[in-house]
């Protein structure tokens, strides 16, 4: 008799221990509902870890997700192509879809897009999807599509990726569902570009943003910018039944503690954290840490346009007062790896591993100062807890330097309004890169002569005729010494030093589910709240 029950609980009935479950049963609860069946203890064990398992892999519809960024400002916004920061990117992955999109081996896959073919890596037809609808019921057509990426050819429009944009050199619909882009030169990895968070699709003669309207899995209920962001789940969305939850609300909390004890009270499911703090949520059960090896990277930017980075000497005397060691095991908790002043990371197949650091060396630091007159004089270095542990690297530099008789200045100033006032414009300050999916990207945004975001002013014609190239060479082993050879010339020359890469350490609840890792970053790469969901 209990045989049988244990049959039919066993091939039957698990069904009824995973709604218990989502209903909030305990365990203990769980067991005497099973032994009053008849079904042995033993038994019932198992039954339960197989319907947890069951219950922690299957998404759960409803439910208001809360998650909080790190830093915003009044200058948050809702336009794909002048986002900047990882609370834009949320909100832009959460409105709107692009063309394609990388799956977590870093492949692009379609999104918006049914097909994009190729038989030249020069001119691109792209083929959409049909029946998209945008989130005031227009459908998607290729017009759509022209408007979005021509945006970005646009000087008045101010789009963070002109640059990459500039090599579209024609974009037309050639039918109502059909786009043809021709390049000024081949670049196989154009599906992997328009994967981009700010080549989003927008519809056709958009202007005014505020309204968040696009194709995505969320539909923009407020928009307070600096404030927070509510959204509800796009019922026509194109992809099956849509986002899990049902509501989404984001926002910022730039205080690190304060961040982390709205997770541990139970006020939001999902927090970025800093490394320092992983000991800190990793002993509570109720908690998980997600650590995910990236190309990320903080890095001290000395402008070479300015003083004192306008003296070689001086940035090759910092490249040597790097304690590498030191910031990876204090300011980085051990979570990540050495990195050598270049932005291609081990993760990248691209990445130059012949290329060593600089040796940390204080004696020839302080003669390198000396030679270029700066021993002595105090300098101002800007950090602030918007670059993720930017504070506690220039901590570390500033001790090290005054062991040798030279001064820094750590200004340490608030995160909100950080990366529109301090970064890219003080002589000395951090940045904080998020991982890009191709070397191409990472030179083209923050080393090419003109790139907006050239964050030491680093030039070399040299350098911009090798990414050109190398963009076009369709041999791999030629393309990995082209871009081996630009890594060199990065560390050596540009004022940009990386001391390590970064995990991305994420924490949230264990109501969350279904948070995988992304080479566009952090968070599923930003793009999160379409496929999490909450257990009841």
């Amino acid at each position: 008799m209990t045989e049988s029950k244990i049959i039919n609980w066993t091939n039957a009935d698990d069904g009824m221990v995973e709604q218990a479950i989502r209903r909030g049963a305990s365990r203990r609860d769980l067991l005497k509902m099973l032994m009053a069946g008849g079904v042995a203890a033993s038994v019932g064990g198992t039954i339960i870890g197989r319907s947890m398992s069951a219950v922690a892999a299957t998404p759960v519809s409803g439910g208001h997700l809360k998650a909080v960024a790190y830093s915003s400002s009044n200058a948050d916004t809702l336009d794909p192509a002048k986002a900047s920061l990882s609370t834009d990117y949320v909100r832009c992955c959460s409105l709107y879809n692009r063309l394609t999109f990388l799956d977590r081996t870093g492949f692009p896959q379609n999104e918006l897009a049914e097909a994009v073919e190729t038989k030249d890596a020069l001119s691109w037809t792209i083929t959409l999807r049909k029946g998209v609808q945008f989130h005031d019921g227009k459908l998607l057509t290729a017009d759509d599509v022209v408007y979005s990426l021509k945006r970005h050819l646009d000087p008045a429009v101010g789009s963070k990726v002109a640059k990459i944009a500039a090599q579209m050199t024609d974009i037309k619909a050639t039918a109502p569902l059909t786009v043809q882009i021709t390049l000024a030169s081949a670049n196989a990895d154009l599906p992997t570009i328009l994967a981009m968070h700010h080549f989003m699709i927008v519809q056709d003669g958009t202007t005014d943003f505020s309204k968040g309207i696009g194709t995505g899995a969320f539909k923009l209920e407020l928009f307070e910018p600096g404030v927070r962001s509510l959204m509800k789940r796009n019922t026509n969305y194109f992809k099956g039944k849509g986002a899990n939850v049902e509501t989404f609300e984001f926002f910022a909390i730039a205080d690190e503690n304060a961040r982390v004890n709205a997770l541990l009270s139970g006020d939001v499911h999902l927090i970025t954290i800093n490394p320092r703090s992983i000991r800190l949520v990793e002993s509570r059960q109720d908690v998980v840490v997600k650590k995910t090896m990236s190309g990320a990277y903080t890095n001290l930017n000395v402008r070479l346009d300015m003083a004192p980075g306008d003296k070689k000497d001086f940035v090759d005397g910092l490249k040597h007062l790097i304690n590498r060691e030191q910031i990876l095991k204090a300011a980085l908790r051990g979570v990540g790896s050495i990195a050598n002043d270049q932005p291609v990371s081990p993760v990248n197949i691209f990445c130059n591993k012949d290329l060593q650091p600089k040796a940390f060396d204080p004696e020839k630091a302080k003669f390198l100062f000396q030679k270029a007159g700066m021993l002595g004089q105090t300098l101002p270095i800007v950090a602030s807890d918007a670059a993720d542990a930017s504070i506690d690297m220039a901590m570390i530099l500033q001790q090290t330097a005054s062991e040798i008789g030279m001064k820094f200045d750590v200004q340490r100033v608030p995160s909100d309004g950080y990366w529109s006032n301090y970064w890219l414009k003080a002589p000395m300050h951090f940045g904080n890169i998020n991982p890009r999916p191709t070397a191409d990207l990472l030179f083209s945004l923050f080393y090419a002569s003109e790139a907006a975001w050239n964050e030491s002013r680093f030039k070399s014609e040299r350098f911009d005729k090798l990414l050109v190239e190398a963009r076009a060479e369709l041999d791999t082993i030629r393309r990995k010494e082209m871009y081996g050879e630009m890594q060199t010339m990065v560390a050596e020359n540009a004022g940009t030093i990386i001391p390590a890469y970064m995990a991305n350490v994420a924490a949230h609840s264990k109501k969350l589910q279904g948070l995988e890792p992304n080479p566009l970053g952090g968070l599923m790469g930003y793009a999160f709240a379409e496929y999490v969901w909450l257990d009841a």
